[in-house]
């Protein structure tokens, strides 16, 4: 396949983007109009991936079973001849087992510039399974980081609340038979918006190291869609299970089993073991990863590398993931 490489490797000066005196805490840079040159190793790709979760033991590498994460590295490596080491692809959300995703970004670093990038993105879609697609792929600027310079991300939790399930919906949404009150629901998910410690409701996990508990919400919506709730939740960064813990008190306290006011109770406690006295981590299909947001400065292509590919000429530019 030919991708129109443009140089084995690049050149010092590789890239021309803006001067970082400043890194925000989420990673990206302040703007500033003065420009200097950057000495780099590479050239830094940024992707945004959709992917129906179902049949994946979520994003994260692992050797024994399969990851979207192995999938997308596997294709790159027979694309760009490289190892997976040299790419050193990074996702911004370690999605669990069976968890979907709409809007995963992720990057990836070449030794060499593209004239185009059409190509490989077609190459890409071409080699993964048709439940995983790229969606965009973009040149991005060496200060970048797909996990470290997200300003904040959005997850949707479906649930089906209906006597008898859509059975067009059983990948994607979790089933309540129960009638569950919406309006103690919307109550419940006010508590959650604003800056708390969230270790009450994350599950332990050997991937982080010493997690900073403490999160901001900016909005947690509960959306109606016939017998379809929504339940919108946008934060600067989310635990371990997190969202998924979350949704699972709004169930309960949805089927009216406790008040709306035990969100707050619960968070004072910061013990992951009182909220397991009221409700257990919700199933993974109604989660999906909506799309991860950055501050404009740390998406700004670099000079002399192509434009954004948006699958022209692919199916994957105009699908929409299923009932999202």
């Amino acid at each position: 396949m030919g991708f129109a490489v443009v140089a084995l490797r690049p050149p010092l000066n590789a890239f021309l983007c803006s001067s970082n005196d400043n890194s925000n805490r989420d990673g990206g840079t302040e703007h500033q109009s003065q420009e200097v040159r950057f000495a780099l190793p590479g050239y830094k790709w940024r992707m945004i991936i959709a992917y129906d979760g179902t049949k994946f033991s979520g994003w994260q590498y692992q050797q024994s079973s399969p990851t979207v994460q192995c999938l997308v590295e596997r294709a790159l490596t027979q694309i760009t001849m490289l190892e997976r080491k040299e790419l050193g692809l990074v996702g911004a959300s370690r999605t669990d087992t069976g968890v979907h995703a709409w809007g995963q970004v992720a990057h990836f670093v070449t030794p060499f510039n593209y004239n185009s990038l059409e190509s490989i993105h077609a190459a890409l879609n071409g080699l993964l399974p048709f439940d995983i697609r790229v969606r965009e792929i973009s040149p991005a600027l060496p200060d970048f980081h797909a996990r470290f310079s997200a300003k904040s991300k959005v997850y949707h939790y479906k649930i089906y609340n209906d006597t008898i399930m859509d059975p067009l919906q059983r990948f994607y949404a979790y089933h309540s038979t129960y009638r569950l009150n919406t309006i103690v629901m919307r109550e419940a998910a006010r508590h959650f918006i604003g800056k708390h410690d969230f270790s009450a409701f994350s599950n332990a996990s050997h991937n982080d190291r010493l997690p900073d508990p403490v999160k901001c919400i900016f909005r947690f919506d509960v959306v109606e869609k016939g017998a379809l709730l929504q339940l919108e939740v946008e934060g600067s960064g989310f635990l371990y299970r997190q969202v998924r813990n979350m949704v699972a008190l709004l169930l309960q306290i949805g089927k009216e089993a406790v008040p709306p006011d035990i969100v707050q109770k619960i968070l004072l406690t910061r013990d992951r073991k009182e909220l397991a006295k009221y409700a257990l981590s919700a199933p993974p299909q109604g989660l999906c990863l909506i799309s991860v947001k950055y501050n404009e400065e740390v998406l700004q292509p670099p000079l002399g590398c192509p434009s954004t590919s948006f699958g022209q000429n692919q199916c994957v530019s105009k699908c929409k993931l299923p009932f999202y």
